[in-house]
């Protein structure tokens, strides 16, 4: 008699049992390592652009100034022909207005149009899932994840339109002299998560997807209008309830009505006010950021006309990098000192930080 030699079924379904427990107990650790590399990747981004800045300010004495909000080159386009892409910054001309338009439909100048659809691998943090180009408006803009620092946002430093405690503010000329705090205790760049879709209005108290690839918008109650001092006064809403003696808004907690907004901004945006549409866009809410809030807050990015409330934000686990003035790079966590983070980003506020 002839003996076959085969698994059973219950044999065959024991192999698939091990084969599959083999491969749930494998996948995180491949997708641990991709996360691993990708953060690596993104901390070297970082550190080329902190080179790039440093580059600039020895050529220069200042680091690039960011110009005229919503009209002129961002810092990150002054950056190009010193992060090794002068061909490309070959294409623009700074003397020119890089934008048109009013605040609900800006448009690239027709000269530039190809050089601000160019999408850039130095711009973009790989562990980002939004397109590297987002169109609006019938322009495409190559994206940016990393934003130049204009200071704490703390008391009137989030008006940008005046001096600041950052790196830039309009019209800006700082350079390493004036960064009494030090070099290796002063954020220049932090990365932020790329918006995404059209704009929206949820219901209050209602939020997108964590870690916010939306930024929510709370210029109502912020008067628009420029004072003659630095600072945006309240005219209603939780504002109110945070101002000094000549009525500017100072040192919201913006936790205690930020649920009162339900409009929300995304990346397409026809005023391109999505969070890193474009890197060659000169708009706090596009390109820039301040410190005050923590890394990967649970309060969103809160915009208020020409600027805003930020936080470093990222899809690494557990925080987000920075590049200091030093040039080095360093991964803040969420659970970071608020004091010690918005220290972190005044460039002279004379601040004592321990650890971070």
């Amino acid at each position: 008699m002839k003996i076959r030699h085969a698994f059973t079924l219950v044999e065959l379904l024991v192999v698939i049992a091990i084969i599959g427990v083999l491969i749930a107990l494998l996948l995180p650790a491949v997708q641990q390592a991709r996360e691993a590399a990708r953060r690596m990747s993104c901390t070297n981004n970082l550190k080329q652009l902190g080179l790039g800045l440093h580059n600039y300010e020895s050529t220069f004495t200042v680091f690039p100034m960011m110009g005229t909000v919503d009209v002129d080159f961002s810092v990150q386009a002054r950056l190009l022909p010193f992060v090794e892409q002068a061909n490309l910054q070959d294409q623009l001309d700074f003397s020119q207005d890089a934008f048109t338009g009013g605040w609900s439909g800006k448009s690239p100048a027709p000269e530039f149009v190809t050089a601000f659809e160019t999408p850039l691998e130095l711009f973009l943090c790989p562990s980002d899932p939004a397109p590297s180009q987002t169109t609006a408006n019938g322009y495409t803009y190559g994206g940016n994840n990393y934003m130049v620092s204009f200071g704490s946002g703390t008391g009137t430093n989030y008006d940008l339109k005046k001096r600041t405690d950052g790196i830039v503010y309009e019209n800006s000329a700082v350079g390493f002299r004036d960064m009494t705090d030090g070099t290796s205790n002063t954020v220049v760049i932090s990365e932020t998560v790329r918006s995404v879709g059209p704009d929206m209005t949820l219901a209050s108290g209602e939020k997108p997807p964590f870690p916010y690839q939306f930024t929510l918008n709370g210029s109502s109650g912020v008067d628009s209008g420029s004072q003659p001092g630095q600072g945006m006064t309240a005219s209603g809403g939780g504002w109110s309830g945070y101002t000094n003696g000549d009525g500017v808004i100072f040192n919201p907690d913006l936790s205690s009505f930020w649920t009162d907004f339900t409009s929300w901004r995304g990346g397409e945006s026809s005023a391109i006010r999505g969070r890193g549409m474009s890197w060659a866009f000169c708009g706090a809410i596009n390109s820039l950021t301040n410190g005050f809030h923590t890394p990967n807050s649970r309060i969103p990015d809160i915009v208020t006309h020409w600027t805003g409330y930020f936080a470093p934000r990222s899809f690494h686990s557990g925080g987000a990098n920075v590049t200091l003035g030093d040039g080095s790079v360093r991964f803040l966590p969420d659970t970071i000192d608020l004091t010690t983070h918005r220290g972190l980003h005044s460039t002279n506020g004379g601040e004592v930080l321990g650890g971070f």
